[in-house]
């Protein structure tokens, strides 16, 4: 009888056992779902730190090596600093609600730190910048990455911990849980890094986006610490932690305009400016910028991409740059007879429609969807007058079917034209796109003494046509300023007179000291050039201290609110 009395008890005490042991491991897996949304925001992080660096330090491989260094030390400190708390608390005899307590208290700590970064980076970038583009920009990275991602990477050692604790106490120990814990956090990572791309960075701020990964950071705790599922130490202080950093994060977002002094205008050196519209993009942040000038100068729009100005118009819409008259002018000059044309590069979209009103059907490829309607929302650019591709160059070049009198290259991302358009299997690309008498000109930047890597571009450009000319005004030779390049499989000559109507005044001076020095490319103009390939593509770390140069002159020139996003 004793032994029947036993078994509804061994029974009873079964079924809790196995009810407590469903309910534990459902409570682990909602830890394991943090740790997988905070893996997605370690490698969103870094995406979104290279766009937020690039105004202001560029996009030079000494940037990235500062990036991706700072992040691979963050992680490895992470990953300590998580092991460290876990053997201390262990250590102490406290068991998992402690763990549980340091674990979800980590995402609260990011969000307050990535609060604190937005609201000094938009200022302290610019200092760092000015005082060394390299050094400042492993300090920013300090800045905006250190704290969140050795919090985040501290929940992976941790989560180990919590799961030891259970599984020790069941006598399965195995590998403590650690192989799920970082599949589950890489495969989070993995899933953050098309998030960032195709939803963070086209579509919002860098300043917003950055904000709005804190907000969910300090949701997480919230959230969990008002969970009842598991018994968690210290549920309000965890739950001050998220209040303060969803707060922080949540007014930065609501008031960033106000917070970076972008829709009043502002006074610099004399002049007033204000944001009259911005495009977030994967390929640049556009900025359409108002500057009013003091007295009756009136006012100018400018069309602004990560520190660089794509073109400036005057209210009657003309342009105020001198390489859309400049490319114009060689196209039309070296083909009078011209009917067709490719242009490479949109902006703010002034040289196709200048083209097309003078008879020209144009063809334009342009990578950026949000180049298109700024073009078209400021200035003035009529879409449906044109052949239109949202493309790469390079692909739409390397398929040309159609072989057009001119082509016009004006590609520049970051500092400069990307690499891969730059080497002599696109160059070869493009003479097959125009016809055996037609032109190929380019908008390009570069030194005569091949400090940026310049003639390297020349020898490339020379490799595949006949005939290459430059034009620039003149400058010292270890000084980088605007060069326009003429390719040709003809024989054509610099002594030609280059004109162009429409020329506002303030350009005539700068455009007859542009073309009054055409020089043809040979000789020593070559020497010391390489031929850029797609299989041996030096042009990052040869044009990388052109690039510093170039913008450590951008962060003198600017606003400070100029380069935010």
């Amino acid at each position: 009888m004793p032994s029947n009395r036993r078994r509804p008890q061994r029974a009873s005490v079964a079924r809790a056992d196995l009810s407590k042991a469903r309910g534990e491991e459902a409570s682990f897996a909602g830890l394991t779902a943090i740790i997988f949304v905070t893996g997605g925001t370690i490698l969103a992080m870094e995406l979104l730190a290279s766009r937020i660096m690039t105004p202001y330090f560029g996009v030079s491989l000494y940037i990235w090596s500062g990036i991706l260094s700072i992040t691979l030390v963050a992680l490895a400190i992470g990953y300590w600093f998580g092991g460290w708390l876990a053997r201390r608390a262990l250590g102490q005899g406290r068991g998992s609600a402690t763990l549980i307590h340091l674990y979800l208290m980590m995402p609260a700590v990011a969000a307050l730190s990535l609060g604190a970064a937005a609201m000094i980076y938009p200022w302290l970038f610019v200092d760092l910048a000015r005082f060394d583009l390299v050094l400042g920009s492993f300090v920013a990275c300090l800045v905006l990455l250190f704290v969140p991602l050795v919090t985040t990477s501290a929940m992976n050692p941790l989560l180990v911990a919590i799961r030891n604790v259970d599984r020790v106490e069941r006598g399965q120990i195995g590998d403590a849980g650690s192989g799920t814990v970082f599949f589950v956090s890489t495969v989070g990572s993995v899933v953050g890094v098309p998030v960032a791309a195709f939803v963070l960075i086209p579509y919002f701020t860098n300043f917003r986006s950055v904000l709005g990964i804190g907000v969910l950071l300090a949701v997480i705790t919230l959230v969990a610490a008002a969970s009842r599922s598991r018994p968690v130490a210290g549920r309000g202080t965890l739950v001050a932690l998220g209040i303060g950093g969803f707060a922080l994060c949540t007014a930065l977002i609501v008031f960033a305009g106000t917070f970076l002094g972008k829709r009043e205008a502002q006074a610099s050196d004399a002049i007033g400016w204000r944001l009259e519209s911005e495009y977030p993009s994967a390929f640049g942040n556009i900025k359409v910028l108002r500057i009013d000038w003091p007295g009756s100068r009136g006012y100018e729009r400018m069309y602004f991409q990560d520190g660089l100005i794509q073109n400036r118009t005057d209210p009657q819409g003309r342009s105020l740059s001198l390489f859309t008259y400049a490319l114009e002018a060689l196209a039309l000059t070296y083909v009078p007879e011209a009917r067709s044309a490719m242009m490479l590069g949109l902006g703010a979209g002034v040289v196709p429609m200048r083209l097309n009103e003078r008879g020209l059907d144009v063809e334009i490829v342009e990578i950026n969807p949000a180049s298109w309607r700024a073009a078209e929302e400021h200035f003035g650019f009529e879409p449906g007058r044109f052949r239109n591709h949202v493309a790469d160059a390079r692909v739409v070049v390397r398929q040309c079917r159609d072989r057009h009198d001119v082509i016009l290259v004006d590609l520049f991302q970051g500092d400069g034209t990307p690499e891969h358009l730059l080497t002599r299997e696109f160059f070869r690309d493009l003479r097959l796109c125009v016809k055996e008498d037609g032109v190929v000109a380019f908008n390009t930047f570069g030194a005569e003494d091949n400090s940026d890597g310049f003639r390297h571009i020349l020898a490339s450009l020379k490799a595949e046509f006949d005939t290459v000319l430059v034009f620039a005004r003149p400058a010292p030779p270890n000084d980088s300023t605007q060069r326009f390049l003429l390719a040709s499989e003809r024989d054509v000559s610099p002594d030609r007179r280059i004109s162009v109507p429409g020329l506002p005044v303030a350009l005539r001076a700068p455009f007859r000291e542009t073309f009054e020095n055409g020089r043809t490319v040979e000789g020593e103009m070559l020497q010391g050039g390489r031929v850029v390939t797609e299989a041996a593509n030096f042009l990052p770390a040869a044009r990388a201290r052109g690039e510093l140069a170039y913008r450590r002159d951008v962060v003198f020139a600017f606003p400070p609110q100029w380069l935010v996003n």
